[in-house]
């Protein structure tokens, strides 16, 4: 190789190296300092890819075990009202238990019922008052089994969403809870008679004044209805494009008709075939009397009803039991879930690791070779730089 002055190929080759040098010991501190092998999309495109999926659904996970959490919490929260409920319901059946002897007088009993009503409502205001985050809990809000999360506030039974994606048998499942007021459990009735279906002659249908005693009326019903349907085509004709309505009259369901001439016909409610009060017409009417749900527990004023009642309360503790129970099985469930979730992320965050973290003491290795090189490389750019100065001895 000659030697020239106005090129300096070996300082050249000198910086070349050192500025590979000097950027893989800058690669090696900036994945030391960090502690990840990825760093930018150039250090591993496809495993950056693979590593930011796994960070989403570790965070999912994460958040899922806290939404599980929080679940239990909510069922804790029911559960622990259920259990005020059971001390009340047990203190009703010793109220009725005592009422149900012959021991003492009616004006007795009704000191006893006065409690046992207060006992009942307070049921009732527990099951009303009992929320989780604002979400009421015993009340029946829960108690649907369908689920609506289309609006601000979800209705029916509660969704509980603890996976990372949205299959129903991996990532939810459903928290519902029945309803535990006083009248639910069965004990709110105020008559307790038993629902009852009769046959109704004409002249008490005829009889029946359907202009006064009507005590609540609903939505019209248009032709084409069960009524219309049964009936003979010579009445059908009468009532085309005619209103029902439907009404309770004295504790018996209608439903009246006003025929084109301005007549008010009665029929009977959910019947195939229907009497009209109207002359010239004889169809079969049955009745319906609607009963009151608990009967014989909502009161325990006399001896008769409060032997009812030990009944009755004794079905309202094996369904307030029944319900206690779902909402155990339900929390052992997520309690499971939890376990699971902590050690899907877990396994995931070992994984995500693999790919992700750096082998400190492989990059340190890297880094003290790559140091060296790094040093060589100044070390022979300076010499590099002084060789040309060896042609001025010749020049002197």
């Amino acid at each position: 190789m000659s030697l020239i002055i106005n090129h300096n190929l070996m300082a050249q080759s000198a910086a070349r190296n050192l500025s590979t040098s000097y950027a893989a010991l800058s690669d090696s501190t900036r994945k030391l300092s960090s502690g990840l092998r990825i760093t930018t999309a150039a250090d591993d495109a496809a495993g950056l890819a693979v590593r930011e999926l796994m960070r989403a659904d570790i965070a999912s996970l994460n958040q899922g075990v806290r939404n599980a959490n929080d679940a239990i919490s909510l069922i804790q929260t029911a559960d622990g009202a259920l259990s005020i409920i059971d001390e009340k319901l047990i203190r009703m059946k010793e109220l009725a238990e005592q009422a149900a002897t012959g021991t003492y007088t009616s004006d007795q009993r009704i000191i006893i019922d006065s409690e046992y009503q207060a006992m009942a409502n307070e049921i009732t205001r527990i099951a009303n008052a009992t929320d989780f985050n604002g979400i009421y809990l015993l009340n029946g809000n829960l108690s649907s089994s369908t689920h609506d999360g289309s609006g601000l506030v979800s209705t029916g039974k509660l969704k509980v969403h603890f996976g990372p994606a949205n299959d129903s048998a991996e990532d939810y499942y459903y928290i519902q809870i029945g309803t535990c007021t006083a009248s639910a459990l069965g004990f709110g009735g105020s008559s307790g008679t038993p629902e009852t279906t009769r046959n109704l002659s004409p002249a008490e249908i005829v009889a029946a004044n359907l202009g006064s005693n009507i005590q609540a009326s609903h939505a019209n019903w248009s032709a084409g209805n069960v009524f219309y349907d049964n009936a003979p085509a010579g009445v059908r004709s009468q009532f085309e494009d005619q209103a029902w309505t439907e009404y309770r009259q004295v504790g018996v369901k209608w439903a009246v008709l006003r025929d084109a001439s301005g007549v008010q016909h009665a029929l009977c409610y959910a019947l195939n075939d229907a009497y009209i009060a109207n002359p010239g017409f004889s169809f079969t009417v049955t009745a319906t009397t609607p009963g009151t749900s608990g009967a014989g527990a909502s009161s325990i004023s006399t001896q008769e009803l409060a032997q009812q009642a030990l009944v009755t309360i004794n079905n309202a503790i094996v369904s307030k039991d029944i319900i206690r129970a779902n909402l155990g099985a339900l929390q052992n469930r997520l309690e499971n879930t939890i376990s699971n979730l902590q050690i899907q992320a877990e396994n995931l965050q070992a994984a995500e690791s693999q790919i992700s973290d750096v082998d400190v003491a492989t990059e340190m290795t890297e880094f003290v070779r790559r140091q060296i090189l790094t040093q060589a490389a100044v070390a022979m750019l300076s010499q590099a730089n002084s060789l040309p100065q060896m042609a001025l001895q010749l020049m002197g």
